[in-house]
């Protein structure tokens, strides 16, 4: 008798005891990690805020069973911890072998934290409540030894560390809540009009009007750091 042919041509007979590979159907989503739940949150977060998260939408986004995700993160308050680390840990700039003023890289950390804040706007909010993550931990060790290395001492270095911290904060909320309309600053171009006699300076300086916001990130940044230049 022939032998009967088999329906796959060309397919060599499996080993006895040999493992089967893994395999990836065309179309389906790669597996689930956590670096991958991370990123997908995140993405979330940045379009539907935190009130729009949850374990069942972030599961949707991926293309997964809600109950897979607590393979990899224990509940939703751990992706917040997580998403916050992952976006306000700071990735240095590149040496070029030259030494950097301990002002530059101050600026540079901070200006750097403040623009991962305004790009995930969520992250000014969960801040304030979450454990400090790896991430943000590391963050604030390299400024206190930058500016411990550069004469602040000890005594004044935790003064130091969350002046800043809250400068950076304070602007980033500022920057966020006054994202004005063309309407909205005709609006307020006006009122500046009825406001010289109760208000002169603020009408001089045309305060409702500025919307340099990098650059007196910048000009009060100077101000602190020339403040603590004095105290070396």
């Amino acid at each position: 008798m022939a032998a009967k042919r088999s329906d796959a041509p060309g397919r060599k007979p499996r080993r006895a005891g040999a493992k089967l590979e893994p395999t990836k159907q065309p179309g389906s989503e790669p597996p689930l990690s956590r670096e991958r739940i991370v990123a997908t949150a995140v993405e979330l977060l940045d379009a539907e805020g935190v009130g729009g998260m949850s374990m069942r939408r972030l599961a949707d986004r991926l293309g997964a069973g809600a109950m897979s995700l607590y393979w990899h993160v224990d509940n939703k308050e751990k992706v917040f911890d997580l998403a916050l680390d992952q976006v306000l840990a700071y990735r240095e700039p590149p040496q070029t072998g030259e030494p950097r003023n301990w002002r530059d890289e101050v600026v540079h950390m901070l200006e750097d934290w403040r623009k991962s804040m305004l790009r995930h706007p969520w992250s000014a909010s969960l801040l304030p409540r979450r454990a400090l993550g790896p991430g943000i931990l590391g963050r604030l060790e390299l400024l206190g030894s930058i500016l411990s290395r550069a004469g602040v001492a000890d005594a004044d270095l935790n003064v130091a560390i969350w002046s800043l911290w809250n400068y950076v904060m304070g602007a980033t909320i500022t920057r966020a809540s006054f994202e004005l309309t063309d309407d909205e600053k005709a609006a307020a171009q006006q009122r500046l009009s009825t406001l010289g006699e109760r208000h002169p300076t603020i009408q001089r300086t045309r305060l409702l009007l500025d919307n340099d916001w990098d650059g007196t990130f910048r000009k009060g940044l100077d101000v602190l750091l020339d403040g603590l230049a004095g105290r070396q």
